[in-house]
């Protein structure tokens, strides 16, 4: 069965709402991910993601918006960023338009850092308004409370590193180069960790790749995977759903 709303029909979403009761949002962006992975990492995998946890929730996945706050990833061709008011707007109304369909519970699979405030911001506003229920992950923030058995480099969850190529290695294996792939330790010596500086991302390296991206593997990515959507998908079901 299809989940995805914008491959459903009209008569095939209004059969579906007999029985869903929750919307998954996708939210991620197009930017550099490094010289192996596509543009659109982000995305792809917070949809495919959506489309794991809708499939055994009975959950539709809303439309999404393609790109996300990335303006301090413009230094590398690319990336598209646009700003935090107009991702809050646009979901905003997203979330609007199912409430107004009948949905009070939202699960969002957000895979780019930055998109948070702004759909904090979104869901919070919902809930006061209107009383829905929600969840909200950031992927890459997420995996690595339980899937540090898994990695080898010392900084897995950098960026376009080992669990990010993993899991794309897993979820969409034609877009991914592997002879592209590196190892890249930071080339701006941060002396004051903690603290947020202006320094632009080519600062900090000229691959895009922040760790190692050449230990990456699909089998990885399958368990990181798995073990991700079966916590989602357990929080849908005895949280939002109860």
């Amino acid at each position: 069965m299809n989940y995805n709303l914008r491959d459903m029909s009209w008569v095939d979403f209004a059969e579906l709402c007999k029985t869903a009761k929750t919307v998954i949002i996708p939210s991620g962006a197009c930017e550099v991910y490094g010289r192996h992975l596509p543009l659109g990492s982000d995305i792809i995998v917070a949809k495919k993601i959506s489309e794991l946890v809708a499939e055994k929730v009975g959950g539709v996945v809303a439309p999404c918006v393609e790109v996300g706050q990335s303006k301090s990833l413009t230094s590398f061709p690319g990336t598209i960023a646009i700003s935090a008011s107009s991702l809050t707007a646009v979901y905003r109304d997203i979330i609007n338009e199912f409430i107004r369909l009948g949905f009070k519970n939202f699960f969002v699979v957000n895979t780019h850092l930055h998109n948070t405030q702004p759909l904090n911001e979104v869901l919070e506003d919902a809930r006061l308004a209107h009383g829905i229920k929600y969840g909200q992950i950031g992927w890459w923030q997420y995996i690595p409370a339980f899937t540090e058995d898994l990695w080898e480099c010392s900084n897995p969850h950098g960026h376009a590193s080992e669990a990010g190529t993993s899991v794309l290695l897993y979820l969409a294996p034609e877009l991914v180069k592997m002879e592209e792939a590196r190892k890249t330790d930071s080339l701006f010596d941060h002396k004051w960790p903690g603290i947020q500086v202006s320094e632009e991302y080519a600062g900090y390296t000229d691959t895009g790749t922040l760790g190692d991206g050449t230990l990456g593997t699909a089998e990885k990515g399958k368990i990181a995977v798995e073990r991700g959507v079966d916590r989602i998908v357990d929080c849908i079901k005895n949280y939002l759903e109860k």
